[in-house]
Formats: structure tokens, sequence, C-alpha cells
């Protein structure tokens, strides 16, 4: 079973670009992560996911959970990617 990464991001942000660099380097030796990265100031983006997350970018979201805010921790991104495959 493939464990869903949503990870909610902004142009020109520098804290989602450093998060973006931890998030690909967990990934990059996993095939059971499936990863979207939502924009949310693109114009298709819904209006209550941007009212949610527009102060608090870059978030990581693990199978409809929040993981993560403003800093992804990579070791912790790894267990917690860890502990949804083993179930």
């Amino acid at each position: 079973m493939s464990t869903a990464l949503h990870f909610y991001t902004r142009a020109d942000c520098h804290l989602c670009d450093d998060a973006r660099v931890v998030v690909g380097s967990v990934l990059a030796d996993r095939d059971d992560v499936t990863f979207h990265e939502i924009d949310i100031d693109a114009p298709d983006t819904p209006a209550d996911l941007r009212a949610r997350y527009d102060w608090d970018v870059p978030v990581v979201v693990l199978d409809g959970r929040q993981h993560s805010v403003h800093r992804v921790d990579a070791g912790r991104l790894r267990s917690a990617l860890d502990r949804l495959a083993a179930r």
C-alpha cells in the first residue's frame, strides 16, 4: 500500500525550497510513497486549501494527517513513513 504525501508550497518561499530538498532526499530511495506537490497560490487550488495553509507553508501531510509545518526534519519524516509502511 502506498502512502500519500501532499506537500503544500508556493513560489518564492525559501522555507519551501529548503523543505523540498529534505522531502526529495527522504523520498529518493522509496517507492512506497505517492508524492503530490500543491502550489497553494495556483489558480486551480481550492480556496479552502489556500485559506488553511496560507501562512503555514511549507506543509507536509501524510495520508491526510498533518506532519510538518514550516520546516521538515528528515529523520522524523523517514520514521513516520516507515511506520505507515509497516501497517
